[in-house]
């Protein structure tokens, strides 16, 4: 019984502490939401002032503006795009790595010119901006460079893959339109059959060899054969007899009298 009551006590105390654990895991997941949202409101309001600033304000101001949003477009877009591409392709882990090292140059630079903005002696901003902007059209090379090498990887590996997969669909095409190949088989052996015997004497005949005629006459019946090809027919050779005396004598009421042949 004891035992028993042990065993409940310590589920009943697993139970909660893994409630108390789920718990603040979901109280932690929702602060991370909600720091999230809260950065990208504050980094859209940030970027729609220095937008306004870059168009509506002249001079030092509006140059400043204009060099912090060109930094920021260049740094979060290559950002998103080495993000996006190293889960796919493990091999861009270094290029990250790359961009990490920049984005410290990158924040540096921005934090600078935010500082900037609100300095009174304009005079000395004027005469840092050539600097300023030398620092910022290098950063801003650099993730250029990292962003479209990214995207042309990208590009290439799916080029390769759909390379792929039309050859295999033209594998599997051909496969399918199997019957295609039988229907050509009996057009070939038909139109060779046309070609015979026939088709090649009339080629000969147009080539200007000029095939023997067969003669009148049972005497010329064998050569007439052998110039087709066909077999040469011997004639039946004539029994050997002894000459019959009445047939010397011919009359002319009388028909001429046949030899006796033996096959």
């Amino acid at each position: 019984m004891e035992a028993a009551i042990t065993i409940l006590a310590l589920l009943f105390v697993a139970f909660i502490a893994l409630g108390v654990y789920a718990t603040v895991k979901a109280v932690g997941a929702a602060k991370r939401g909600v720091d999230r949202t809260i950065t990208q409101a504050r980094r859209t309001v940030e970027d729609t002032t220095l937008r306004a600033k870059s168009f509506g304000q002249t001079g030092v101001a509006g140059e400043l503006a204009q060099l912090r949003l060109a930094l920021r477009t260049s740094m979060r877009a290559t950002q998103d795009a080495l993000h996006a591409g190293v889960a796919e392709d493990s091999s861009l882990a270094e290029s990250v790595g790359l961009f990490r090292r920049l984005s410290a140059h990158g924040l540096e630079l921005d934090d600078e010119l935010k500082r900037l903005e609100r300095e009174p002696d304009r005079a000395t901003v004027a005469a840092l901006l050539p600097q300023l902007k030398e620092r910022t059209q290098r950063i801003t090379h650099s993730a250029d460079s990292l962003r479209w090498a990214a995207r042309d990887r990208a590009r290439q590996f799916a080029d390769d893959d759909l390379d792929a997969l039309n050859a295999q669909i033209d594998i599997e095409a051909g496969a399918l339109r199997h019957w295609t190949v039988e229907e050509q088989r009996p057009q070939q052996a038909s139109g060779a059959a046309s070609q015979g015997p026939g088709a090649g004497a009339g080629r000969a005949h147009d080539a200007g060899v000029d095939w023997p005629e067969p003669t009148a006459g049972a005497g010329n019946s064998s050569t007439a054969d052998e110039s087709w090809g066909g077999p040469a027919r011997e004639e039946a050779p004539q029994a050997i007899t002894a000459p019959d005396p009445h047939l010397r004598t011919r009359y002319p009421w009388q028909k001429a009298a046949r030899p006796e042949t033996t096959n």
